[in-house]
Protein backbone atom coordinates (compact mmCIF):
# COMPACT_ATOMS: atom_id res chain seq x y z
CA UNK A 1 0.00 0.00 0.00
CA UNK A 2 1.19 3.47 -1.10
CA UNK A 3 2.31 5.43 2.21
CA UNK A 4 -0.07 8.50 2.47
CA UNK A 5 0.85 12.03 2.90
CA UNK A 6 -1.61 12.67 5.85
CA UNK A 7 -3.72 10.18 8.25
CA UNK A 8 -6.72 10.76 9.57
CA UNK A 9 -10.32 8.99 11.30
CA UNK A 10 -11.81 10.87 9.08
CA UNK A 11 -11.69 12.84 5.38
CA UNK A 12 -14.15 15.45 4.83
CA UNK A 13 -14.21 17.36 1.08
CA UNK A 14 -15.18 20.25 1.06
CA UNK A 15 -14.83 22.77 4.10
CA UNK A 16 -17.54 25.05 3.97
CA UNK A 17 -20.42 25.10 6.18
CA UNK A 18 -21.28 21.92 6.57
CA UNK A 19 -17.89 20.16 6.21
CA UNK A 20 -16.27 23.15 9.11
CA UNK A 21 -18.99 22.08 11.51
CA UNK A 22 -18.95 18.37 11.12
CA UNK A 23 -14.72 18.89 11.55
CA UNK A 24 -15.56 20.45 14.44
CA UNK A 25 -17.93 17.78 16.03
CA UNK A 26 -15.84 14.58 15.04
CA UNK A 27 -12.61 16.47 16.46
CA UNK A 28 -14.90 17.42 19.83
CA UNK A 29 -14.96 13.88 20.25
CA UNK A 30 -11.68 12.80 19.80
CA UNK A 31 -11.61 11.73 16.59
CA UNK A 32 -8.44 13.31 14.30
CA UNK A 33 -9.84 14.65 10.73
CA UNK A 34 -8.81 16.20 7.53
CA UNK A 35 -10.54 18.59 5.89
CA UNK A 36 -10.08 19.37 1.30
CA UNK A 37 -11.02 22.17 0.16
CA UNK A 38 -10.79 23.59 -3.38
CA UNK A 39 -11.19 27.37 -2.44
CA UNK A 40 -8.89 29.71 -0.87
CA UNK A 41 -10.29 30.15 2.61
CA UNK A 42 -8.59 33.97 1.68
CA UNK A 43 -11.54 34.35 -0.87
CA UNK A 44 -14.45 32.67 0.81
CA UNK A 45 -14.16 35.23 3.61
CA UNK A 46 -14.22 38.08 1.15
CA UNK A 47 -17.39 39.75 1.06
CA UNK A 48 -17.42 39.69 -2.74
CA UNK A 49 -17.61 36.21 -2.68
CA UNK A 50 -21.05 35.46 -1.61
CA UNK A 51 -23.92 38.16 -0.49
CA UNK A 52 -26.16 35.84 1.48
CA UNK A 53 -27.11 35.53 4.83
CA UNK A 54 -28.71 32.40 6.49
CA UNK A 55 -31.21 32.06 9.61
CA UNK A 56 -29.29 29.72 12.38
CA UNK A 57 -32.00 27.97 13.93
CA UNK A 58 -31.55 27.75 17.52
CA UNK A 59 -31.16 24.21 17.85
CA UNK A 60 -28.58 25.34 15.15
CA UNK A 61 -27.31 27.69 17.24
CA UNK A 62 -26.88 25.68 20.01
CA UNK A 63 -24.73 23.70 18.38
CA UNK A 64 -22.34 26.38 17.38
CA UNK A 65 -22.50 27.09 20.46
CA UNK A 66 -21.34 23.87 21.83
CA UNK A 67 -18.44 23.43 19.00
CA UNK A 68 -16.79 27.07 19.79
CA UNK A 69 -18.21 29.06 16.79
CA UNK A 70 -20.62 31.49 18.72
CA UNK A 71 -17.45 33.09 20.25
CA UNK A 72 -16.10 34.21 16.89
CA UNK A 73 -19.16 35.88 15.86
CA UNK A 74 -19.49 38.29 18.43
CA UNK A 75 -21.29 41.46 16.75
CA UNK A 76 -22.46 39.81 13.88
CA UNK A 77 -25.60 37.52 15.09
CA UNK A 78 -29.35 39.25 14.40
CA UNK A 79 -31.86 38.05 16.45
CA UNK A 80 -34.71 36.93 14.92
CA UNK A 81 -38.02 37.73 17.45
CA UNK A 82 -40.65 37.37 14.83
CA UNK A 83 -41.44 36.05 11.59
CA UNK A 84 -44.54 37.26 9.44
CA UNK A 85 -45.74 35.34 6.67
CA UNK A 86 -48.29 37.38 3.94
CA UNK A 87 -49.49 36.97 0.32
CA UNK A 88 -49.74 39.66 -1.99
CA UNK A 89 -49.07 41.12 -5.06
CA UNK A 90 -46.70 43.85 -6.53
CA UNK A 91 -47.44 47.31 -5.56
CA UNK A 92 -51.27 46.26 -4.21
CA UNK A 93 -49.44 45.73 -1.13
CA UNK A 94 -49.99 42.61 1.17
CA UNK A 95 -53.32 40.54 2.03
CA UNK A 96 -55.18 41.62 5.41
CA UNK A 97 -54.50 37.79 6.55
CA UNK A 98 -51.52 36.71 7.57
CA UNK A 99 -49.70 34.20 9.98
CA UNK A 100 -47.18 36.02 12.78
CA UNK A 101 -44.68 33.78 14.37
CA UNK A 102 -43.33 35.60 17.93
CA UNK A 103 -40.59 33.45 19.83
CA UNK A 104 -42.00 34.76 23.22
CA UNK A 105 -44.61 32.13 22.52
CA UNK A 106 -41.85 29.02 22.82
CA UNK A 107 -39.46 30.50 25.00
CA UNK A 108 -36.69 32.81 26.01
CA UNK A 109 -34.40 32.20 23.25
CA UNK A 110 -35.15 33.62 19.66
CA UNK A 111 -36.56 31.72 16.25
CA UNK A 112 -32.79 32.02 15.48
CA UNK A 113 -30.22 34.18 14.41
CA UNK A 114 -29.90 35.59 10.66
CA UNK A 115 -25.61 35.60 9.78
CA UNK A 116 -23.70 36.84 6.53
CA UNK A 117 -22.30 33.44 5.74
CA UNK A 118 -18.87 35.15 5.06
CA UNK A 119 -19.00 35.77 8.60
CA UNK A 120 -20.15 31.93 9.83
CA UNK A 121 -17.08 31.04 7.08
CA UNK A 122 -14.35 33.30 9.63
CA UNK A 123 -15.95 32.40 12.33
CA UNK A 124 -15.44 28.53 11.37
CA UNK A 125 -11.94 29.20 10.33
CA UNK A 126 -11.09 30.80 13.32
CA UNK A 127 -12.35 27.80 15.39
CA UNK A 128 -10.80 25.44 13.42
CA UNK A 129 -7.49 26.90 14.37
CA UNK A 130 -8.37 26.29 17.48
CA UNK A 131 -8.85 22.09 17.01
CA UNK A 132 -5.27 20.34 17.09
CA UNK A 133 -7.09 17.41 15.67
CA UNK A 134 -8.31 18.91 12.62
CA UNK A 135 -5.69 19.37 9.37
CA UNK A 136 -7.64 21.96 7.09
CA UNK A 137 -6.31 21.59 3.46
CA UNK A 138 -6.59 24.49 1.13
CA UNK A 139 -6.57 25.63 -1.41
CA UNK A 140 -6.32 22.17 -3.33
CA UNK A 141 -9.08 20.21 -5.04
CA UNK A 142 -9.41 16.24 -4.63
CA UNK A 143 -8.72 14.82 -8.09
CA UNK A 144 -10.29 11.05 -6.72
CA UNK A 145 -11.05 9.00 -3.88
CA UNK A 146 -10.19 5.37 -3.78
CA UNK A 147 -12.16 3.22 -1.34
CA UNK A 148 -10.87 -0.65 -0.10
CA UNK A 149 -11.84 -3.01 2.84
CA UNK A 150 -10.36 -0.67 5.19
CA UNK A 151 -9.58 3.08 3.85
CA UNK A 152 -11.12 5.77 1.76
CA UNK A 153 -8.11 7.95 0.07
CA UNK A 154 -7.95 10.48 -1.88
CA UNK A 155 -5.54 12.05 -4.18
CA UNK A 156 -5.40 15.57 -4.72
CA UNK A 157 -4.39 17.75 -7.24
CA UNK A 158 -0.66 18.26 -6.74
CA UNK A 159 -0.68 14.63 -6.07
CA UNK A 160 -1.09 14.73 -2.70
CA UNK A 161 -2.48 11.31 -0.42
CA UNK A 162 -4.88 12.13 2.30
CA UNK A 163 -5.49 8.60 4.03
CA UNK A 164 -8.96 7.84 6.28
CA UNK A 165 -11.34 5.47 7.91
CA UNK A 166 -14.27 7.59 6.45
CA UNK A 167 -14.76 10.05 4.21
CA UNK A 168 -17.65 12.75 3.89
CA UNK A 169 -19.10 14.41 0.70
CA UNK A 170 -19.42 17.70 1.84
CA UNK A 171 -18.67 19.11 -1.60
CA UNK A 172 -21.98 21.40 -2.61
CA UNK A 173 -24.63 20.38 -4.95
CA UNK A 174 -22.80 19.32 -7.70
CA UNK A 175 -20.51 17.05 -5.30
CA UNK A 176 -17.79 15.40 -7.49
CA UNK A 177 -17.52 12.84 -4.44
CA UNK A 178 -21.12 11.97 -4.89
CA UNK A 179 -21.03 12.02 -8.83
CA UNK A 180 -17.77 9.40 -8.63
CA UNK A 181 -19.31 6.91 -6.40
CA UNK A 182 -22.45 6.36 -8.94
CA UNK A 183 -25.16 8.25 -6.39
CA UNK A 184 -27.48 9.11 -8.28
CA UNK A 185 -30.19 11.95 -7.51
CA UNK A 186 -33.33 13.00 -8.65
CA UNK A 187 -34.61 16.54 -8.88
CA UNK A 188 -36.15 19.46 -11.00
CA UNK A 189 -35.25 23.06 -11.87
CA UNK A 190 -38.11 25.49 -10.81
CA UNK A 191 -37.72 28.09 -13.70
CA UNK A 192 -36.83 30.14 -10.63
CA UNK A 193 -33.55 32.63 -9.58
CA UNK A 194 -32.54 33.66 -6.59
CA UNK A 195 -32.09 37.49 -6.39
CA UNK A 196 -29.68 38.82 -3.32
CA UNK A 197 -28.66 42.10 -2.10
CA UNK A 198 -28.32 43.79 0.84
CA UNK A 199 -30.97 47.13 1.39
CA UNK A 200 -30.30 49.81 3.65
CA UNK A 201 -33.55 51.44 5.54
CA UNK A 202 -34.56 54.50 7.96
CA UNK A 203 -36.23 52.92 10.86
CA UNK A 204 -35.00 49.53 12.76
CA UNK A 205 -36.51 46.36 11.99
CA UNK A 206 -36.43 45.20 15.63
CA UNK A 207 -35.44 41.72 14.42
CA UNK A 208 -38.70 41.13 12.34
CA UNK A 209 -38.30 39.12 9.42
CA UNK A 210 -41.04 39.21 6.41
CA UNK A 211 -41.45 36.32 4.21
CA UNK A 212 -43.87 37.92 1.27
CA UNK A 213 -45.29 35.54 -1.41
CA UNK A 214 -45.75 36.97 -4.81
CA UNK A 215 -47.37 35.60 -7.66
CA UNK A 216 -43.68 35.19 -9.02
CA UNK A 217 -42.05 33.47 -5.88
CA UNK A 218 -41.73 35.00 -2.50
CA UNK A 219 -39.75 38.17 -1.60
CA UNK A 220 -38.43 37.35 1.86
CA UNK A 221 -36.56 40.37 4.00
CA UNK A 222 -34.35 38.88 6.82
CA UNK A 223 -33.14 41.26 9.19
CA UNK A 224 -29.25 42.15 9.41
CA UNK A 225 -26.99 43.47 11.98
CA UNK A 226 -27.82 47.62 12.55
CA UNK A 227 -30.56 49.00 9.78
CA UNK A 228 -30.59 46.88 7.10
CA UNK A 229 -31.98 43.90 5.41
CA UNK A 230 -31.15 40.90 3.29
CA UNK A 231 -33.34 40.30 0.16
CA UNK A 232 -33.92 36.95 -0.89
CA UNK A 233 -35.99 37.80 -4.12
CA UNK A 234 -37.36 35.24 -6.07
CA UNK A 235 -38.81 35.46 -9.67
CA UNK A 236 -39.35 33.51 -13.03
CA UNK A 237 -35.98 33.19 -14.73
CA UNK A 238 -36.80 35.41 -17.56
CA UNK A 239 -38.11 38.32 -15.14
CA UNK A 240 -34.33 38.10 -13.28
CA UNK A 241 -32.96 38.59 -15.97
CA UNK A 242 -34.43 41.70 -16.50
CA UNK A 243 -34.53 43.04 -13.11
CA UNK A 244 -30.54 42.17 -12.82
CA UNK A 245 -29.82 43.89 -16.09
CA UNK A 246 -31.30 47.42 -14.67
CA UNK A 247 -29.13 50.60 -13.38
CA UNK A 248 -29.21 51.11 -10.06
CA UNK A 249 -32.18 53.51 -9.87
CA UNK A 250 -34.51 51.64 -11.64
CA UNK A 251 -33.75 48.19 -9.98
CA UNK A 252 -34.04 50.12 -6.68
CA UNK A 253 -37.50 51.23 -7.99
CA UNK A 254 -38.27 47.68 -8.51
CA UNK A 255 -37.16 46.57 -5.44
CA UNK A 256 -39.04 49.31 -3.35
CA UNK A 257 -42.49 48.30 -5.60
CA UNK A 258 -42.16 45.05 -3.29
CA UNK A 259 -40.27 46.44 -0.38
CA UNK A 260 -43.32 48.51 0.51
CA UNK A 261 -42.46 51.65 2.56
CA UNK A 262 -43.13 50.07 6.80
CA UNK A 263 -38.89 50.58 7.64
CA UNK A 264 -39.16 54.08 6.05
CA UNK A 265 -36.64 55.15 2.95
CA UNK A 266 -34.75 52.41 1.63
CA UNK A 267 -32.00 51.48 -1.09
CA UNK A 268 -30.24 48.59 -2.21
CA UNK A 269 -26.66 48.77 -1.82
CA UNK A 270 -23.36 46.96 -2.50
CA UNK A 271 -23.72 44.13 -5.42
CA UNK A 272 -26.31 41.82 -6.43
CA UNK A 273 -26.05 37.92 -6.51
CA UNK A 274 -27.96 35.37 -8.25
CA UNK A 275 -28.65 32.06 -7.92
CA UNK A 276 -31.05 29.31 -9.98
CA UNK A 277 -33.15 27.30 -8.14
CA UNK A 278 -33.71 23.99 -7.86
CA UNK A 279 -34.60 20.20 -5.97
CA UNK A 280 -32.07 18.26 -5.95
CA UNK A 281 -32.13 14.79 -3.75
CA UNK A 282 -29.54 12.19 -3.65
CA UNK A 283 -31.15 8.41 -3.81
CA UNK A 284 -28.41 7.65 -1.31
CA UNK A 285 -26.68 8.75 1.41
CA UNK A 286 -24.04 6.18 2.36
CA UNK A 287 -21.52 3.69 0.40
CA UNK A 288 -18.72 1.57 2.24
CA UNK A 289 -16.69 4.57 3.71
CA UNK A 290 -18.70 7.30 2.54
CA UNK A 291 -21.37 9.41 3.72
CA UNK A 292 -23.24 12.66 1.92
CA UNK A 293 -24.18 15.50 3.75
CA UNK A 294 -25.38 18.51 3.32
CA UNK A 295 -26.02 19.88 -0.13
CA UNK A 296 -24.58 17.21 -1.81
CA UNK A 297 -27.47 15.09 0.21
CA UNK A 298 -30.55 17.41 -0.62
CA UNK A 299 -30.80 21.35 -2.39
CA UNK A 300 -34.06 22.82 -1.40
CA UNK A 301 -35.92 25.73 -2.15
CA UNK A 302 -34.70 28.82 -0.22
CA UNK A 303 -38.29 29.39 0.76
CA UNK A 304 -38.31 29.02 4.68
CA UNK A 305 -34.78 29.46 5.01
CA UNK A 306 -33.99 25.51 6.21
CA UNK A 307 -31.58 24.79 3.58
CA UNK A 308 -28.47 25.11 5.68
CA UNK A 309 -30.46 24.49 8.94
CA UNK A 310 -30.97 20.74 7.09
CA UNK A 311 -27.43 20.17 6.44
CA UNK A 312 -26.24 21.41 9.83
CA UNK A 313 -29.00 18.81 11.42
CA UNK A 314 -27.08 16.00 9.04
CA UNK A 315 -23.29 17.30 10.67
CA UNK A 316 -24.92 16.77 14.51
CA UNK A 317 -26.51 13.36 13.59
CA UNK A 318 -23.85 11.94 11.56
CA UNK A 319 -21.32 13.37 14.06
CA UNK A 320 -22.80 11.64 17.15
CA UNK A 321 -22.99 8.25 14.71
CA UNK A 322 -19.53 8.11 14.46
CA UNK A 323 -18.27 9.15 17.27
CA UNK A 324 -20.36 6.62 19.14
CA UNK A 325 -19.58 4.26 16.99
CA UNK A 326 -15.91 5.09 17.44
CA UNK A 327 -16.16 5.05 21.30
CA UNK A 328 -17.58 1.38 21.35
CA UNK A 329 -14.87 0.00 19.09
CA UNK A 330 -16.70 -0.66 15.90
CA UNK A 331 -15.26 0.43 12.16
CA UNK A 332 -16.59 3.80 11.33
CA UNK A 333 -16.82 3.77 7.69
CA UNK A 334 -18.69 0.07 8.05
CA UNK A 335 -22.06 0.12 6.45
CA UNK A 336 -23.31 -1.43 9.52
CA UNK A 337 -22.53 1.97 11.38
CA UNK A 338 -23.51 4.64 8.17
CA UNK A 339 -27.11 2.85 7.94
CA UNK A 340 -27.91 4.58 11.69
CA UNK A 341 -26.44 7.84 9.99
CA UNK A 342 -28.69 7.80 7.05
CA UNK A 343 -32.14 6.15 8.64
CA UNK A 344 -31.84 9.57 10.87
CA UNK A 345 -31.60 11.73 8.26
CA UNK A 346 -32.90 10.14 4.37
CA UNK A 347 -36.81 10.80 5.72
CA UNK A 348 -36.58 14.28 7.76
CA UNK A 349 -34.67 15.54 4.66
CA UNK A 350 -36.75 14.39 1.88
CA UNK A 351 -40.26 15.01 4.25
CA UNK A 352 -39.10 18.50 4.47
CA UNK A 353 -37.54 19.11 0.73
CA UNK A 354 -41.04 18.20 -0.61
CA UNK A 355 -42.80 20.12 1.94
CA UNK A 356 -40.95 23.51 0.54
CA UNK A 357 -41.56 22.27 -2.86
CA UNK A 358 -45.37 22.31 -2.34
CA UNK A 359 -45.15 25.60 -0.55
CA UNK A 360 -43.18 27.27 -3.58
CA UNK A 361 -45.71 25.61 -5.70
CA UNK A 362 -48.59 26.62 -3.45
CA UNK A 363 -47.70 30.22 -3.45
CA UNK A 364 -46.03 30.98 -6.84
CA UNK A 365 -49.18 31.69 -8.83
CA UNK A 366 -51.83 34.19 -8.94
CA UNK A 367 -54.86 32.12 -9.58
CA UNK A 368 -57.66 33.87 -7.62
CA UNK A 369 -59.76 30.62 -5.96
CA UNK A 370 -56.16 29.06 -4.62
CA UNK A 371 -54.98 32.89 -3.42
CA UNK A 372 -58.39 32.90 -1.71
CA UNK A 373 -57.52 29.04 -0.18
CA UNK A 374 -53.91 29.80 1.01
CA UNK A 375 -54.65 33.30 2.80
CA UNK A 376 -57.67 31.98 4.49
CA UNK A 377 -54.98 29.15 5.69
CA UNK A 378 -52.84 31.32 6.82
CA UNK A 379 -55.55 33.57 8.66
CA UNK A 380 -57.30 30.27 10.41
CA UNK A 381 -53.58 29.06 11.25
CA UNK A 382 -52.70 32.60 13.11
CA UNK A 383 -55.60 32.02 14.91
CA UNK A 384 -54.91 28.73 16.58
CA UNK A 385 -52.27 28.72 19.10
CA UNK A 386 -51.01 25.05 19.32
CA UNK A 387 -50.44 24.79 15.00
CA UNK A 388 -48.65 28.28 15.50
CA UNK A 389 -46.36 26.89 18.02
CA UNK A 390 -45.56 23.48 16.48
CA UNK A 391 -44.40 25.45 13.41
CA UNK A 392 -42.14 27.75 15.06
CA UNK A 393 -40.60 24.33 16.83
CA UNK A 394 -40.60 23.09 13.30
CA UNK A 395 -38.58 25.74 12.39
CA UNK A 396 -36.08 25.69 14.97
CA UNK A 397 -35.26 22.85 14.58
CA UNK A 398 -36.26 20.81 18.07
CA UNK A 399 -39.18 18.51 17.11
CA UNK A 400 -37.94 14.64 16.42
CA UNK A 401 -35.33 12.70 17.48
CA UNK A 402 -32.58 15.44 18.16
CA UNK A 403 -28.58 14.64 18.35
CA UNK A 404 -27.02 15.48 21.01
CA UNK A 405 -25.57 18.78 19.38
CA UNK A 406 -28.69 20.21 19.17
CA UNK A 407 -30.08 19.90 22.33
CA UNK A 408 -26.70 22.11 23.55
CA UNK A 409 -24.58 18.52 24.78
CA UNK A 410 -21.61 17.78 23.88
CA UNK A 411 -21.64 14.87 20.90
Amino acid sequence: MTKADYESDVLIVGGGLAGLPLALALAQGGLTVTVIDAQDPAKTHDAGFDGRVSAIAFASCRMFERLGVTKHLAGQMQPINDIIVSDGRVREGASPLFLHFDHTEIGNEPLGHLIENRHTRIALGKAIAEQPLVTLIAPNAVKSVAYDAAHATATLADGTMVRAKLCFAADGRPSPTREAAGIRTIGWDYGQTGIVTTVEHERPHEGVAQEYFLPNGPFAILPMVGNRASLVWTEKTAAAKAILALNDEDFADEMRARFGDYLGECRPVGPRWSYPLNLQLAREYIRPRLALIADAAHGVHPIAGQGLNLGLRDVAAAAEVVVDAARLGLDIGSLTVLERYQRWRRFDNVALSLMMDGLNRLFSNDLGPVRLARDLGLGLVNQIGPMRRLFMRHAGGVVGDLPRLLKGEAV
